[in-house]
Order: C-alpha cells, then sequence, then structure tokens
C-alpha cells in the first residue's frame, strides 16, 4: 500500500465516480491495495463489481467477499482474458509490477489489432511519467512505431476519465483474441 494518502483517496474517488454513474468495475477481485478501495468505494455508490481472482492468489490473499460477482479462476492467463473479456476500458491508477504486466499486455494487444478499447493512464501525481518518457524512449530507439503512444491516453485528473470514455468509439474487437 502507498505511503501517500493522497493515493488512497484518489482511489476511493475514482470507485465513488465509477458508482454514482453506473459503470461497473471489473478487476482483480482482492480486498487489498488501491483496487480493494476501489472496489468497495465502487459498491459503496450503488455500483457492481466484478473481480476476477486466480486460486493461487485467492488462498493466500484476501480475496473481496462482497461484490457482485467473485470469479476464483485457474491462471494469472484465464483471470487476464476474463478481465479482458468483460471490460470495456482500461483505467490505470498508479501500481505496481501487477498493474504494469497488466498495461502492457493491454497496449500490446492493441497495437497487435487486436482490441480499440481505450486504455486511460490516470498520471497521478505524475506517476505515469517515467512511463511515458520509457514509451518515448523506446520510439527514439527504433524499437515501437512513432504512433505507439496513440495506443493509450493520459489523463491528470480522476475528472478527465468520463469524458475521456464518452469520447471514445464503441471498441471493436478482433477475431483474434479467441484464439489467444
Amino acid at each position: 500500500m502507498p505511503a501517500d494518502e493522497d493515493f488512497k483517496q484518489a482511489a476511493h474517488n475514482l470507485g465513488t465516480q465509477l458508482g454514482q454513474n453506473g459503470i461497473q468495475l471489473v478487476y482483480g477481485g482482492g480486498h487489498v491495495g488501491l483496487m480493494g478501495i476501489t472496489a468497495d468505494a465502487t459498491l459503496k455508490a450503488g455500483g457492481q463489481v466484478i473481480g476476477i481472482i486466480p486460486g493461487h492468489l485467492h488462498e493466500i490473499e484476501v480475496s473481496h467477499e462482497d461484490l457482485t460477482e467473485l470469479h476464483v479462476v485457474d491462471s494469472m492467463h484465464t483471470r487476464k482474458q476474463m478481465m479482458f473479456e468483460r471490460s470495456d476500458a482500461f483505467v490505470v491508477l498508479p501500481g505496481g509490477l501487477g498493474t504494469l504486466d497488466e498495461t502492457f499486455e493491454m497496449i500490446t494487444w492493441r497495437q497487435l489489432k487486436l482490441h480499440d478499447k481505450p486504455i486511460i493512464l490516470v498520471n497521478y501525481k505524475g506517476y505515469w511519467k517515467p512511463f511515458v518518457e520509457l514509451v518515448d524512449h523506446m520510439i527514439a530507439a527504433g524499437f515501437v512505431e512513432p504512433g505507439a503512444k496513440e495506443y493509450f491516453t493520459v489523463v491528470e485528473s480522476l475528472d478527465d476519465i468520463l469524458p475521456v470514455l464518452a469520447a471514445s468509439p464503441d471498441a471493436k474487437i478482433s477475431p483474434d483474441i479467441e484464439k489467444m
């Protein structure tokens, strides 16, 4: 859990926004960390929350048992696939290695034209600035195409999330995603 209480408050505020606007939250199913806070706030604001957790984490983590739905699945791969299938967009708060893994995977899938769902990085307190700089570095070095930054949107404020989602066209999913 981050030492900076502001990150916790941002997670709570995001959950409240989602719940108040009837936006269903799909996440990893834990009752810990920022996403646990987001899930609690979404539920408290009247929203629905779907958690998807692999069995090995269900056994060692505290799963959130008060969700609208909790799915215990066989692997991390199944978890990410199911989270992808159940989501219309991806909003990325500050997080750790798992967040980074999931973010890169969704961006890569978008690059491969497996989907065109919105991916929004919430650059709260400048958290994602090094990530954006890394992508810029990869582009400058010639390892990533110049248009790669179009695969995701960076917002500075929680208040920018819903307008970005509202302006996004309906996502299309490639049939190739089923083969993964």
